[in-house]
């Protein structure tokens, strides 16, 4: 076997792995948003409407849910950034490590009781889906987007577009389809679970992750590094 050969079938195994792992993630991404949307009327995951929400709260005077919805996105912010500290530094096994932290945080909601601590329930679940995104940040230097799915559509559109007009690279584009179909497909699943199961649905989202988080384990050590964004040092520029 040619050396041009071997590395274009790791390369192939590694895009493989990371696509049934990043379908598999934003399964559980999706039907997290939708159990948390159903259990706290709020989205968990989808900033954008979060935002728009907050500033339609404002016009309407309605200051204390504007708030809440603009506290959200800290918090998203901060579980993004908690995510990264945890790949970076708690262990070699990054996609483990963040899983496992997800579905520690997902479980201490689903004991929280219904009523008494729903807006911290809300709180936690969007802390989870922030850290979520550390798990899978690119495919062979491709963006992926595991929470959110308009930037995923958006390069789909726009790698249709390039195709129209002569680009015969498919891969960029056709991958972004992944995300959005294992979030739909999630997304289905919560609904159906939260209506069936009430809170108790978190505890399916909890055993969801805890499976995937396993079954990273026995993933090569060199995966879990290949799939986040390295750590420059000062001074240098990501190319």
């Amino acid at each position: 076997m040619t050396l041009t050969r071997r590395r274009h079938l790791v390369s192939t195994r590694r895009t493989v792995t990371g696509l049934m792992l990043v379908a598999a993630i934003s399964f559980i991404a999706g039907m997290t948003d939708a159990v948390g949307l159903m259990l706290t009327g709020n989205f968990v995951s989808f900033m954008t409407g979060n935002t728009t929400r907050a500033a339609l709260s404002f016009a309407d005077g309605n200051y204390g849910h504007a708030i809440v919805l603009l506290a959200a996105l800290w918090v998203f912010i901060i579980g993004n950034a908690l995510g990264i500290i945890i790949a970076h530094t708690l262990s070699t096994r990054r996609t483990f490590a963040v899983l496992a932290s997800v579905a520690l945080v997902v479980a201490v909601a689903a004991l929280l009781p219904d009523e008494s601590y729903r807006r911290i329930q809300f709180y936690l679940i969007i802390l989870a889906m922030g850290m979520i995104n550390a798990t899978v940040e690119h495919i062979e230097g491709l963006p992926i987007g595991l929470t959110y799915i308009t930037g995923a559509l958006s390069r789909f559109g726009r790698g249709v577009g390039r195709w129209i007009v002569g680009d015969r690279n498919p891969t960029g584009w056709v991958i972004q389809t992944i995300p959005w179909s294992g979030m739909a497909g999630g997304a289905v699943s919560g609904a159906f679970l939260t209506n069936w199961l009430g809170k108790d649905a978190l505890w399916a989202v909890v055993i969801g992750i805890v499976t995937i988080a396993i079954a990273t384990v026995f993933l090569p050590r060199p995966l879990h590094l290949h799939f986040q964004q390295p750590i420059l040092p000062k001074g240098r520029r990501r190319r």
